[in-house]
């Protein structure tokens, strides 16, 4: 008798267990999370790796004890007798799974016990053999839990979840065990003469396990290479023996599967693996649309891994497609079962149907929910369009009436449209050209997030009728407080790049990468005064992010224009942005990479015009202490009086919405002020005055 260990993903070992006492029902068993445990046979671990479709590893015990110290860890490996179980002249690896407070880096586990065993080979043999991490002949797995340690042999040699047939995976693929537990919850195993269809099915997985099962066909019989294929206590009769049987067992089951999907190369690729599997003629592939799918089959099953919308911006384009294949199982799937997997119940609320069973199921690192409808007469019902989102929808479509005559002479295809003007939908919502950007803003934490969430749901949904947008041309962001690098920091890596225009120039922004778009759309107005006031000034720039003040500066005829910030990827955006507009003289315009800062400190240069719109809080390992603009404006501006001529303008912003200048503390440097915020805020932001306060500040006579 062995004592064995059958693992599988977490929130599997109920099923797994139920699995196990079909294969075996002779065998007592016992789970713990994500294991199934039982005393038996070489045969019934055969069995098991030959037959399980929810297993991941099949593992003998070796060894256990306490695990207290690095000692008591290279001694409990030393006592296994490692002659008796391989060669000398047979590699392996060590995995190492769990630590404790001795034991605390699994890599020092894992090393441990791999000199016990090298140890042992030399003392006997006096030599060593091999450890392959590549593709070992032996496979040894050590679990550690607390201070005990179990030592096992992985007879699977590798993941069972590998089936063999699966030449290539799409995006985000779900594993082959993970397909099959979709198939067991779905309840479709239990009359399997029933079709079963997916109507997004990526590589094929769900489909061809299914297949698999109908066929009868042992899920590991492509496996060529096995754990126990060097092990010196393998029974090569008994698995042959068992193999024979299993390619006897095959059946060839009705034509009653469907793989669909709207990416032709996937279906493709779904093919080519059914191929591979051995199934393709058991199944009938199509490419289109989910939401304009139809199955010429008779009611069966529906079981399906849609894409989840895990990242936030492909939320805008999932939305519409959830909602629309909600419509198309009502009316061409009635009868069928329905059985999704998803991490976002908030898409599945969009096909407004009732669900039934749901599972909790964890899908590579995903906390998922497979979840199962029946597509009953109540199901069906075509319910009247919900009114959910529809207050959003008529604010947004009153603040378009009313700003339609200023959006017509306006000299910019850049405007705000929203902000936030419904407390419930906490939305800031841009124009750029073709594209919309909406940002939400971060809910106070007493609001609960399902309930934010669902708001933002409502307003994606209304956006493309009521903007007459497309879907895939808005883009989804959260905006929260920024501190040091953070407002530095990507939120993707598309680099995709449009140009818009706004009073005679042109500019680069980026609205999917970063949190800003490379144009603040409040300071339009403050950029047109600089303009105005940059003939024949030089001109400085502070923190100067992509140089839009800059470029209005040049296009306002300057004779300098100096633009500074610490952003070595912003500051080439400046320059690209120069380059836009056809301004390439090095010596008339430059651009510095310095912490303004610092650099402000030691300048002594002279400048008719100066623009300062600094962060609120900045906390980067560029600068050699924070800064807080409320706290530290005051010796800002002393610095910046020192490089203002007689005569010249300090233009001041900042987007602090408590912030208060300290007019006395100005008043003492010499400099007279202006607040010139009313006077900088766009018509598109009337709606927020505090959106950011702005100062002209002057040398007093």
């Amino acid at each position: 008798m062995y004592a064995f260990v059958i693992t599988t993903s977490k929130g599997l070992d109920d099923l797994l267990m139920q699995e196990i006492g079909r294969l075996c029902p002779h065998l007592q068993l016992k789970n713990k999370p994500g294991q199934v445990l039982f005393e038996g046979e070489l045969k019934d671990a055969y069995y098991l790796c030959l037959w399980s479709r929810l297993a991941n590893r099949v593992l003998v015990k070796l060894a256990e004890g306490d695990c207290q110290d690095a000692e008591q860890l290279y001694q409990l490996a030393s006592s296994i007798n490692w002659a008796a179980q391989f060669n000398v002249t047979d590699s392996f690896v060590v995995d190492f799974i769990g630590t404790s407070k001795s034991i605390n880096n699994s890599q020092f586990g894992a090393l441990k016990v791999k000199d016990a065993v090298v140890d042992q080979f030399q003392e006997l043999y006096e030599r060593r053999p091999n450890v392959s991490k590549d593709n070992p002949a032996i496979r040894i797995q050590c679990r550690l839990w607390r201070d005990k340690l179990g030592i096992y042999l992985d007879l699977s040699g590798g993941s069972l979840h590998q089936r063999h047939y699966r030449l290539k995976a799409g995006q985000a693929p779900v594993k082959e065990h993970i397909a099959a537990a979709m198939l067991y919850r779905s309840g479709w195993t239990a009359d399997m003469h029933q079709p079963l269809a997916d109507p997004m099915c990526g590589a094929g997985t769900i489909v061809i396990e299914a297949a698999l099962m109908a066929a009868n066909q042992a899920p590991a019989l492509l496996r060529s290479q096995w754990g126990f294929s060097h092990w010196k206590k393998h029974q090569s009769d008994i698995w042959e023996t068992l193999l024979n049987e299993a390619e006897q067992a095959v059946v060839s089951p009705a034509r009653q599967f469907y793989a669909n999907d709207i990416d032709p190369a996937m279906v493709q690729l779904a093919r080519q693996n059914a191929g591979a599997a051995g199934v393709a003629d058991l199944i009938q592939f199509s490419n289109a649309d989910a939401s304009k799918w139809q199955c010429s089959s008779a009611p069966g099953y529906l079981v399906t891994n849609p894409p989840y919308g895990e990242r936030l911006g492909e939320l805008t384009e999932l939305l519409p497609l959830f909602n629309d294949w909600g419509l198309q199982l009502k009316q061409q799937f009635a009868g069928w079962h329905l059985s999704v997997l998803t991490s976002n119940r908030d898409l599945l609320r969009q096909m407004k149907l009732v669900a039934g069973k749901e599972y909790q199921i964890l899908n590579g690192k995903l906390e998922c929910q497979l979840v199962n409808f029946v597509l009953d007469e109540k199901n069906c019902e075509i319910r009247e369009s919900s009114q959910a989102g529809q207050d959003f929808a008529n604010r947004l479509s009153k603040n378009l009436q009313k700003l339609k005559g200023w959006i017509k002479q306006l000299d910019s295809n850049c405007y705000r449209i929203y902000d936030a003007d419904l407390p419930e939908y906490n939305l800031a919502i841009d124009r750029y050209g073709d594209w919309v950007v909406v940002q939400e803003y971060a809910a106070p934490k007493n609001i609960p997030e399902g309930k934010t969430r669902k708001r933002l749901m409502d307003a994606m949904l209304q956006l493309p009728k009521v903007l007459g947008v497309e879907h895939d041309k808005i883009v989804l962001k959260v905006r929260q407080q920024q501190k040091g690098k953070e407002q530095y920091e990507k939120f993707a890596s598309e680099k995709e790049f449009i140009q818009v225009w706004e009073n005679g120039a042109r500019f680069w922004v980026n609205l999917k990468d970063y949190l800003d778009t490379g144009l603040f759309l409040d300071h339009r107005s403050t950029r047109q005064m600089v303009r105005q006031w940059s003939k024949n000034a030089d001109v400085l720039n502070l923190f100067a992010y992509t140089g839009s003040v800059s470029v209005h500066a040049a296009l306002g005829g300057a004779k300098t224009v100096t633009t500074v910030d610490m952003s070595r990827t912003y500051l080439d955006w400046a320059k690209r942005n120069f380059e836009l507009n056809k301004f390439n003289n090095v010596y008339q315009y430059r651009f510095l990479q310095e912490n303004c800062l610092e650099w402000l400190k030691g300048h002594h240069q002279q400048y008719d015009l100066i623009f300062i719109d600094p962060p609120s809080f900045s906390n980067s390992k560029r600068m050699q202490s924070t800064w807080d603009v409320q706290r530290d404006h005051l010796a800002m501006l002393a610095d910046a009086k020192r490089c203002l001529r007689k005569g010249g303008k300090l233009v001041f912003s900042n987007n602090l919405r408590q912030f208060k200048l300290d007019e006395q503390g100005v008043a003492e440097l010499g400099l007279r002020f202006e607040n010139i915020s009313a006077d900088t805020l766009p018509e598109d932001f009337k709606r927020n005055p505090k959106i950011h306060h702005c100062w002209l500040l002057t040398h007093a006579q």
